[in-house]
């Protein structure tokens, strides 16, 4: 009987010990596991933080190349070292690049409202045309300017004012005042992201009225400036462009373009819109920045955002 206790208890504390060291691995491994995550974290952060570093260093740089290009000629166009995309530069363990574009060879939706608030016709039709250029639906044109302007009656025959936007599902109300980012317009009834995609890179959202800069205008918003505007003579202009913007605008588009039209275009630009991306590693940051160019060269940024637009 002693015996068999005996053989008894060596196989409790066997399996005792057995235990013990089962639950003694599961903690290391679980200890080991939370330390390789957390140090995953801390580099995962660390390189966030390096990385929007670099975008911002990435701004200064072009702030500074675009205050020199004023000073080098007062004309912008797409021959200009700052219209150039900057190409993949290696950092440690990854890399940055990016692109500047002319945000004031876009339509500025700001331009459908005056300065009292009220619907701009002019604006308007050249949206429509914008629109219609695009082979998109013209009514987002009367729709977009309602959500901008400051009454809350919706215009015939294509407005939408808060009673369409507080009958949906979240129910929202209009802006009814200038945008700062041209996201806003994925608000509007009846956009989609696939309209919205087509739609953005002909648009923006500046403070204020603006000129166009034809010599950096998409061929889209140039067919706008005129409903005669055919595709025939927006090739020929582009191609008059090309070699280092136009020589003479109203040479070159007093026959195209109505006098009050004529007196909004320009061959320069004040604001510029910068694309950075930097990759470290697994972390990728995407910096956009609206860059305000003064009279006098100084560069300012007016808005930035990480990772959209």
């Amino acid at each position: 009987m002693r015996l068999r206790s005996r053989i008894r208890n060596r196989g409790v504390a066997l399996i005792t010990a057995m235990l013990i060291a089962a639950l003694a691995t599961i903690v290391a491994a679980n200890l080991a596991w939370d330390n390789a995550l957390d140090v995953r974290r801390t580099m995962v952060l660390l390189n966030r933080d390096q990385a929007m570093q670099v975008a911002l260093g990435a701004e200064s740089w072009m702030i500074n190349i675009l205050h020199q290009d004023l000073e080098d000629s007062q004309t912008d166009h797409l021959g200009e070292i700052w219209a150039a995309d900057l190409p993949g530069l290696p950092l440690e363990g990854g890399e940055v690049f990016g692109a500047v574009e002319d945000l004031q060879g876009r339509f500025n939706v700001n331009n459908l409202v005056d300065q009292n608030g009220a619907i701009d016709q002019e604006s308007l039709e050249q949206f429509q045309r914008l629109l219609e250029a695009l082979g998109l639906d013209r009514r987002f044109a009367g729709i977009a300017a309602d959500w901008i302007d400051s009454d809350i009656d919706a215009s015939f025959p294509d407005g939408a004012e808060d009673s369409i936007y507080s009958s949906m599902i979240p129910p929202y109300r209009t802006a009814n005042q200038t945008l700062s980012s041209v996201s806003e317009f994925a608000a509007l009834e009846g956009m989609d992201k696939q309209i919205f995609n087509v739609l953005k890179p002909h648009i923006a959202a500046l403070p204020g009225r603006t000129t166009i800069n034809v010599n950096t205008a998409t061929p889209a918003v140039l067919q706008s400036l005129d409903e005669n505007m055919t595709v025939s003579d927006v090739e020929g202009l582009v191609a008059e462009r090309e070699a280092g913007g136009f020589n003479d605008i109203p040479t070159s588009f007093l026959s195209l373009v109505t006098p009050d039209v004529l007196n909004s275009l320009d061959d320069s630009t004040r604001f510029f819109q910068l694309k950075v991306v930097v990759q470290i590693d697994t972390v990728r940051v995407t910096l956009y920045s609206v860059l305000q160019r003064g009279p006098q060269g100084d560069v300012t940024p007016i808005l930035r955002s990480f990772g959209s637009l």
